[in-house]
């Protein structure tokens, strides 16, 4: 399967095999135990001799197709999964760190994973450090300090800064570090960290490989040993991912790819559009060429992702009425979904974080963070000049 293209592998990765009677698609096994007929096999299962399954907190039928799919997409050697995105990077981190390790990431992370940097792990006597997210000299001297993991993501949420994954891994495995990424944003149509010599790559399912804000869960893929240790961390705390879940995610991941190159095509166009109108200041979009990151992001993806973010001109209250104006958009968090969904990070990526964080994180309050969806995009264009024609 590693040598067909993306498109191929997100309707075939894991489900090459017929199922029970003779099912194409994935059965829903709610099966909470698993039997079996002696206690010879039982136990071959249960130390590891054969495949099976025990207890669907550890593994499930319709979950372990689910994770292959991902595994496949990223081409990595192993992959487990969880109830949520925010599960699996808090158990991502926690089955690999200890007191006393020091962790090195940017301060763009996603809100939730910000909290955890600032409040939650110091409080396990991990030691954080927060660099300006594309001063890679600045990460590669904190590195040098001595770092057990280092945490990236790229394009960044909400302000779509891009790292340079190639340079930034190497300079972590030189100095011992393993390297996790989120790759959330990018999607593994877009980017495959792992290809970059990542050790590690996390997902919110909830959002692209889902795509219709419908079910939630996580996934983390890459070194085997590393996801044992992950999978043996998760089992225990129970941060499963329910078949229902993982019936739903593996329904929406076989249009993964056309989705996904909609919501580029969606992003672009628009992002153009808007750094042309008189009533916006700014545009942050990595597949514009007045993007900063616009280099390195071409050279380590293939598409640019739905994803954009703007400022209007003015305060928090022309945002307020742009917002309100909209008919083609739902104000609401998350993203990736096959309608647009839009929203200030206030309330959204950042939610978690107070107006001095965001500040220091260079999130001003008149930024909207908008998700493309896969409408046709002249409708979306024509809703946004009526939203904007407001103010």
């Amino acid at each position: 399967m590693n040598n067909r293209k993306q498109g191929t592998k997100a309707v075939w990765g894991g489900q090459s095999e017929l199922f029970y009677h003779g099912s194409t698609e994935v059965p829903i096994v709610n099966s909470v135990t698993f039997g079996y007929d002696n206690v010879d096999d039982w136990f071959d299962v249960a130390s590891g001799k054969k495949e099976g399954h025990i207890y669907s907190r550890s593994t499930n039928p319709t979950v372990a197709v689910f994770e292959e799919k991902v595994r496949v997409l990223e081409n990595a050697e192993a992959a487990t999964s969880f109830s949520t995105g925010m599960a699996a990077i808090s158990n991502t981190l926690s089955s690999l760190l200890s007191r006393g390790d020091r962790v090195v990431s940017i301060k763009d992370t996603y809100g939730g994973t910000s909290v955890l940097f600032l409040e939650f792990l110091p409080k396990d006597g991990i030691e954080v450090s927060l660099c300006e997210t594309t001063n890679h000299e600045e990460i590669e001297a904190e590195m040098k300090k001595g770092c057990k993991l280092l945490y990236l993501e790229t394009p960044t949420n909400p302000t779509l800064k891009i790292l340079d994954l190639k340079r930034l891994i190497k300079s972590a495995h030189e100095s011992g570090a393993l390297v996790v990424v989120d790759n959330t944003l990018a999607t593994p149509i877009n980017q495959n960290p792992l290809e970059l010599g990542a050790d590690l790559v996390l997902h919110s399912a909830t959002k692209y490989l889902g795509g219709h804000s419908d079910a939630m869960g996580g996934v983390v893929c890459g070194n085997k040993d590393l996801i044992q240790q992950i999978f043996h961390y998760r089992e225990i705390n129970g941060a499963s991912l329910h078949a229902n879940t993982a019936y739903l995610l593996l329904r929406g991941m076989q249009t993964l790819e056309l989705r996904v190159l909609r919501h580029n095509e969606n992003a672009l166009k628009l992002a153009e559009h808007l750094q042309k109108h008189k009533k916006i200041e700014q545009v942050f979009y990595p597949g514009l060429e007045s993007h900063p990151g616009h280099k390195i992001a071409s050279g380590q993806m293939t598409g640019f992702g739905g994803v954009l973010a703007f400022s209007v001109k003015g305060d928090f209250d022309n945002v307020k009425v742009f917002l309100n104006s909209l008919e083609l958009a739902h104000l609401a968090a998350s993203l990736g979904s096959v309608s647009t969904l839009i929203g200030p990070p206030k309330v959204t990526s950042h939610a978690e974080t107070t107006v001095e964080e965001r500040k220091q994180l260079g999130i001003p309050e008149n930024l909207i963070r908008c998700a493309l969806g896969i409408e046709n995009i002249e409708d979306i264009i024509a809703d946004f000049d009526q939203a904007l024609s407001k103010l």
